[in-house]
């Protein structure tokens, strides 16, 4: 079946419409961030959308709603903050790909600020993303970060998701939890990291030594790597460290959202980040 695709309310003239799917004319399923920076964050679904509404720091410029999702919102008291538009759920999934699961709800809005690297507090764990594309991979890593309290994710300008549509969804609200710090130079972000005392994990299969051997301490960046390419050589050359995760079974390697979660617990239970 034809993508459809979701043109915003007052498009740039010449500017591309959401890709909801990236299965489309072999385009990927994300944008990069610098390409339309101004553009609105598509989201879809209870979790995402009752998460940004309570966000004080999201802007909200267009709220969707089906008859039964406005009731529902009504009976748990939450705030829609504009005024919405009740559609049938047919007009929500005429705008979104056909297995978007949007729950009678859809929102435009403004994306959030991105933090300057060198305001990040020099406590727990942040995770640093290595040109990881794939917008469920990121979404699920979002979701597992706000698990483990991280403080937040730095990826790169270019070759990452957007935070928009298909990664809000995978993240389930973890967007308005987990700040997102957007830098153009991987390499660069990992060194302002080391100088302000952050120990800097990288996660490879060709690492030295296993995780759980590894000394942690507080601060700490956990460094992940896309599937299959891994770590770029000069992101393992900046880490502190590069280290692995063995499996004691016959297949050795993870889905890397599976990977996050699994180096989430082993640092956080080593720093002692658990016991709450």
């Amino acid at each position: 079946m034809k993508d459809r695709k979701f043109v915003p309310k007052g498009a740039r003239s010449g500017s591309k419409p959401f890709n909801k799917t990236g299965k489309s004319a072999g385009r990927p399923a994300w944008r990069e961030r610098d390409s339309h920076p101004d553009g609105p964050v598509i989201l879809y679904g209870w979790h995402t959308v009752t998460m940004a509404l309570a966000n004080p720091q999201r802007r909200i410029r267009k709220l969707t709603l089906t008859e039964n999702a406005a009731r529902r919102l009504a009976d748990e008291q939450i705030a829609t903050r504009i005024a919405p538009e009740i559609v049938r759920p047919q007009e929500i999934d005429r705008l979104l790909s056909p297995d978007a699961v949007h729950q009678g709800l859809l929102a435009e809005a403004d994306p959030l600020p991105s933090p300057d690297i060198e305001t990040l507090k020099q406590e727990g764990i942040v995770l640093v993303l290595d040109q990881i594309t794939d917008p469920h991979n990121v979404g699920a890593i979002l979701r597992s970060a706000a698990a483990f309290a991280v403080k937040a994710i730095v990826t790169t300008a270019r070759h990452s998701p957007e935070a928009t549509g298909v990664l809000a969804k995978a993240a389930s609200g973890a967007l308005e939890l987990v700040p997102m710090v957007t830098v153009q130079n991987l390499a660069r972000a990992l060194t302002a990291l080391n100088e302000r005392g952050f120990q800097t994990v990288g996660l490879d299969s060709e690492g030295t030594e296993d995780l759980s051997d590894v000394t942690l301490r507080k601060p700490l960046a956990l460094v992940l790597g896309a599937e299959g390419k891994g770590l770029r050589q000069l992101t393992r050359e900046t880490c502190s460290v590069v280290a692995r995760l063995d499996m004691p079974g016959e297949i050795k390697s993870l889905n890397v959202s599976n990977a996050a979660v699994l180096s989430l617990y082993v640092g956080a239970s080593r720093l002692g980040l658990m016991k709450r």
